[in-house]
């Protein structure tokens, strides 16, 4: 028999937004970078795995990230954060699955490796502390996924226990320390899958399946 879960935990950029993969690239182009060069540089070099796991524990500023990251690219750095995910739009379907399991009364918190807050503001418009029961940021409290410290952290926010959530990124190899602390886990690769996924381990509909509804 399976238990279902009372908490929902998400990840932001990737789950809540549109992929951050294709923003990447579609950066690159306006750019005119060759493709993969600010994967390779940022997220495959010693230095930009650095500066990133640093911006991320709030040990750098985002205008100091975009500096950094800007000689490393070889580009300007004014809003680089912000050039490279411009591209990014609001996940509508899992957001408003998230808004149901609410709703049903499950207790949704969202669990991010932040990027800085300004110049560029990665939550703006999302109304994150409105519409969700806990939001823990990687740079407020100077920790980030995958070390344990930060799930605990939105555990306690939240008032639950892991055994009692689901945690949900796009980033595979956060899940299986979410797992290993007990946390069901979804990786994030498709919206519909996702929240099919969450519909069952939930045991509750997360989306209107009625053909006949119509929505004004």
């Amino acid at each position: 028999m399976i238990q279902h879960r009372k908490g929902l935990v998400l990840d932001f950029g990737g789950v809540l937004t549109t992929p951050l993969l294709p923003a990447a690239l579609a950066f690159e182009r306006r750019e005119e970078l060759t493709e993969g060069t600010l994967l390779t540089g940022m997220y495959l070099n010693p230095e930009g795995i650095r500066l990133t796991e640093e911006l991320e524990r709030g040990m750098l500023t985002q205008t100091q990230w975009n500096e950094a990251a800007g000689r490393l690219l070889g580009i300007p750095p004014d809003n680089l954060m912000g050039r490279i995910f411009a591209d990014l739009r609001p996940e509508t379907s899992v957001i408003a699955a998230a808004a149901a399991a609410r709703r049903a009364g499950v207790k949704v918190g969202v669990l991010s490796n932040s990027a800085g807050l300004t110049p560029w503001n990665l939550y703006d418009g999302y109304e994150v502390e409105n519409l969700y029961d806990a939001v823990v940021l990687s740079e407020v409290h100077g920790t980030r996924k995958p070390e344990p410290e930060i799930f605990r952290l939105v555990l306690k926010e939240l008032g639950l226990t892991a055994e009692e959530c689901v945690f949900v990124d796009d980033t595979e190899q956060y899940l299986p320390p979410a797992a290993e602390l007990g946390f069901a886990t979804v990786h994030a690769v498709e919206p519909a899958r996702t929240v099919t996924a969450l519909e069952t381990l939930l045991g509750i509909p997360l989306t209107d399946k009625d053909p006949d509804r119509v929505t004004l």
